[in-house]
């Protein structure tokens, strides 16, 4: 097959991002979303797969505590770290998935070993716990996985006897998406979850469909902010839809689901989508939605601003 332009999609999360109006930490924003692209880029130039590469781009991610995946995760109402990841391939729609996992560094790595498995897409809590240790996937002091931000944020979340989302005081959410040189889509989303949330509680991210989604035939997704309304919309295969059975592009087929998710839910969120074509957009109903992109092997651009809603 003739290679083609390689596309390469990245976001940290959508929602009030309040932080980000002060200039030097928007600065450090931007550089690490563009630091993960450019290493994205070599992998995606240098002939890898789609699949390997948003496995890789979402473990960078996962390991700055600026966001809300792995280290620097949200925490749950009692102070522990309950992670969920999902990891789509767009050419076999295989998938990989874990939530409510305690002490993974990087659970996107282990959603790409349940992938590899094949027995199943789903595993939660401690049997997800164990598959790690049968896979070689090494667990953690989860103390190691909270940052003093993410305490703060939680006691503040108690005083108010509610539930934040994370995106709200600070970055939310990690997603990568690809197309690589042979045309191959592939999708991965990592998250702590809510600041405050209900121990057990299980949002978008890790249900292909809802927070995250591949198929060849028409885009790679993923998707950030208030889970539950992704999950009762199936935002991200209803997006798809979009784009295989009406023939629109990524921006067109995200316009008109993010539309339905104001219209049926008053849906808080965003995503980003790469169509069959390599085409990219991203968009949100929030204030904000961190995210950079590099379209059909061109530069890389990021992006925090306010975008058009």
């Amino acid at each position: 097959m003739p290679s083609e332009p390689f596309s390469l999609m990245i976001h940290g999360g959508a929602g009030q991002i309040r932080e980000a109006g002060d200039p030097q930490t928007a600065g450090r924003y931007h550089a690490a979303l563009h630091t993960v692209l450019e290493a994205g880029r070599e992998r995606l130039a240098g002939g890898d797969t789609a699949l390997d590469t948003v496995e890789y781009c979402a473990a960078r991610l996962e390991d700055n505590p600026l966001f809300n995946a792995g280290t620097g995760a949200a925490l749950t109402r009692d102070g522990s770290v309950e992670l969920d990841a999902a990891i789509m391939d767009g050419a076999t729609l295989a998938a990989g998935a874990v939530a409510a996992v305690r002490g993974i560094a990087n659970p996107i790595r282990l959603a790409r070993a349940i992938l590899e498995d094949g027995e199943h897409v789903l595993l939660v809590a401690d049997g997800a716990a164990d598959f790690a240790r049968q896979a070689g996937i090494a667990l953690v002091d989860e103390r190691l996985l909270i940052t003093p931000q993410r305490r703060e944020q939680l006691q503040r979340a108690l005083q108010r006897d509610r539930i934040t989302l994370d995106h709200d005081d600070a970055p939310g959410t990690i997603g990568a998406i690809a197309r690589d040189r042979h045309g191959h889509l592939a999708a991965a989303t990592s998250t702590g979850g809510m600041t405050g949330q209900r121990p057990g509680r299980v949002g978008d991210s890790p249900i292909p469909g809802a927070g995250v989604y591949a198929d060849d035939h028409s885009a790679a997704i993923s998707a950030t902010g208030h889970g539950e309304h992704f999950l009762r919309s199936v935002f991200a295969r209803e997006l798809a839809d979009r784009v295989e059975y009406l023939g629109l592009s990524a921006a067109e087929a995200l316009n008109a689901s993010l539309q339905r998710l104001r219209e049926r839910l008053a849906g808080y969120g965003g995503a980003i989508v790469i169509d069959r074509n390599g085409r990219c957009a991203a968009g949100t109903t929030t204030p904000r939605m961190l995210h950079g992109w590099i379209e059909r092997a061109g530069p890389s651009r990021t992006r925090i601003e306010p975008l058009a809603r």
